[in-house]
């Protein structure tokens, strides 16, 4: 069947969406457990490249699982396929609209995270990883789950009974335990600064 799918050519490209946009495209990959912070962060940057005037999109992880992945349960397979699917639909963002992307999904497998940084390009994928001690995500888990986990309510939870695989070469890692939701989303914008901007 791939062979009788052949991709349009369309006219617009990257180039010309980065002319009238005054900005780069590219993927911002926020990862670690379960209420490490990564959305509320990836949230406040936003709201940062907002006030620039950067044309942005968040994808987290439970408004694309009540949607789009729906059908997927949280098994190690599974957990493969949304973040496969994550990736595709954020390089659509950057390639056909110019977005400046934020991903916030736990995303727990090296290997997955760096099939991410495949579908996008290396130059357009920026991890971050948000490292706030699992003690930590617990005590500010306001939605329970890590309550449920240990119970064994849920199944295959991060940390818990699944494993985390730390990334090995992150461009940046974030304490939330040693900084406020403010300086971390400003030392994201200080690292992508010279990526937004440059003419590369």
């Amino acid at each position: 069947m791939q062979e009788n799918i052949i991709p349009h050519n369309f006219s617009v490209d990257l180039e010309q969406l980065k002319a009238i946009k005054n900005h780069n495209a590219f993927l911002i990959w926020f990862t670690g457990l379960s209420g490490s912070g990564k959305s509320t962060i990836a949230n406040a940057l936003n709201q940062s490249l907002l006030e620039k005037k950067v044309h942005t999109c968040i994808l987290d992880g439970d408004s694309v699982r009540k949607g789009l992945n729906n059908d997927l349960t949280f098994s190690p397979d599974d957990r493969r396929e949304n973040i496969r699917r994550i990736g595709e639909v954020a390089n659509l963002m950057i390639t056909h609209a110019g977005l400046v992307v934020l991903g916030a999904f736990i995303s727990p497998y090296e290997r997955d995270r760096s099939r991410i940084k495949e579908i996008v390009g290396e130059d357009k994928f920026v991890e971050v990883y948000v490292s706030t001690p699992i003690e930590v995500c617990e005590k500010q888990d306001v939605k329970g789950l890590y309550k449920k986990a240990r119970a064994g309510e849920i199944k295959d939870f991060t940390g818990i009974d699944a494993p985390y695989e730390v990334p090995l070469t992150p461009a940046i890692e974030i304490d939330a335990t040693k900084h406020s939701i403010k300086e971390a989303a400003s030392l994201v914008l200080t690292y992508i600064e010279s990526k937004l901007n440059n003419n590369g």
